[in-house]
């Protein structure tokens, strides 16, 4: 159940940050949850363990991460496209 409960947090934390940068996670519902996952890391890995947590993930760097990590992935899919 703590595995189902972790997708389900790294979903909602990759489409929170795609809302808060105006810009879809490719990949929907799958992108959502690999970039809460990625974001989580990331976040956690610059800002450290704290906020609350829910789910194995500390929210607050987890969602950080996530929106950097958005951000990052959306220039890059859009330069490609550019080139495309």
């Amino acid at each position: 159940m703590g595995f189902i409960w972790a997708l389900i947090i790294g979903g909602i934390i990759g489409w929170l940050a795609g809302l808060i940068i105006g810009r879809d996670v490719p990949g929907g519902i799958i992108g959502n949850i690999i970039a809460g996952f990625i974001g989580a890391w990331v976040g956690s890995f610059l800002l450290g363990s704290w906020g609350p947590e829910t789910g194995g993930f500390y929210i607050l760097p987890a969602l950080i991460g996530a929106i950097v990590l958005v951000f990052i992935v959306s220039l890059i899919f859009k330069s490609m496209k550019r080139t495309a």
